[in-house]
């Protein structure tokens, strides 16, 4: 039986998400934290394949911040171990994904990674790069003022090697510096779980973003929720500053 996909007058080019909600998800129902974490897993999977056959061009999942790094060891470690299975998953689910048009992309500071989810992330982006349905982008070790800094660091590298006038710095130049360097800035970031905040989170990128809040932990976000959004984001009136 096919699916019934829904039509929207406009489509945002890129969504951002916070997956946010997932150890209250677990608290809740009186189970470890890296549980909610696990079906939160799942959930970024249901919506980014929803995303694709939507028509909707990129996605940017927060999956681990460089904040996140403070929580218990244990939490850490489980959320690591996690990662280590969504790739081998996703290595696993190649061809479907092929076959779904879907292009994995992973933004953050590398450095501190484990080795050996490195390579895993190195070898889904290689082996899905030609896929231009849908680019899901997962955010690990991910910070935005981390993002911009590291970003200034470059430019400033550039400039001392003789290759920028600090006259030709832009809004583009640090634009192209950043891990989205070539991703259109999110038009809607959607936060589940009740908070009202970005949690550093595409703060540059975010400038003329719209936003979406809702009360619902992300591992009972479901399509109807992200369609309500949808919905929310078609009545906008964005003026980018006019009138």
């Amino acid at each position: 039986m096919e699916k019934n996909i829904p039509e929207f007058t406009v489509l945002p080019k890129h969504i951002g998400v916070i997956m946010d909600g997932n150890g209250r998800w677990a608290k809740q129902r009186n189970l470890p934290r890296y549980k909610g974490h696990i079906e939160g897993a799942k959930t970024f999977r249901k919506i980014g394949e929803f995303a694709a056959e939507l028509g909707i061009k990129c996605m940017t999942f927060y999956a681990f911040s460089t904040e996140n790094w403070k929580r218990p060891q244990e939490e850490v470690d489980a959320i690591m171990q996690l990662f280590r299975e969504y790739l081998n998953e996703a290595e696993e689910r190649k061809e479907e994904n092929r076959e779904k048009g879907i292009c994995l992309r992973f933004i953050g500071d590398r450095r501190g990674i484990p080795e050996d989810i490195l390579a895993l992330m190195e070898h889904i982006e290689n082996e899905s790069r030609y896929e231009t349905k849908i680019i899901l982008n997962l955010a690990i070790n991910y910070g935005g003022r981390h993002e911009i800094t590291q970003g200034v660091k470059k430019i400033a590298q550039r400039v001392l090697d003789g290759e920028l006038s600090p006259e030709d710095i832009n809004e583009d130049t640090l634009s192209d510096s950043l891990y989205t360097s070539g991703i259109p800035d999110p038009d809607l970031i959607i936060r589940p779980s009740g908070e009202y905040r970005l949690s550093n989170f595409l703060t540059w990128q975010s400038a003329y973003s719209e936003f979406w809040f809702s009360d619902v932990l992300w591992p009972d976000f479901t399509e109807d929720d992200l369609c309500k959004a949808l919905q929310d984001f078609e009545k906008r009136n964005r003026r980018f500053g006019g009138i």
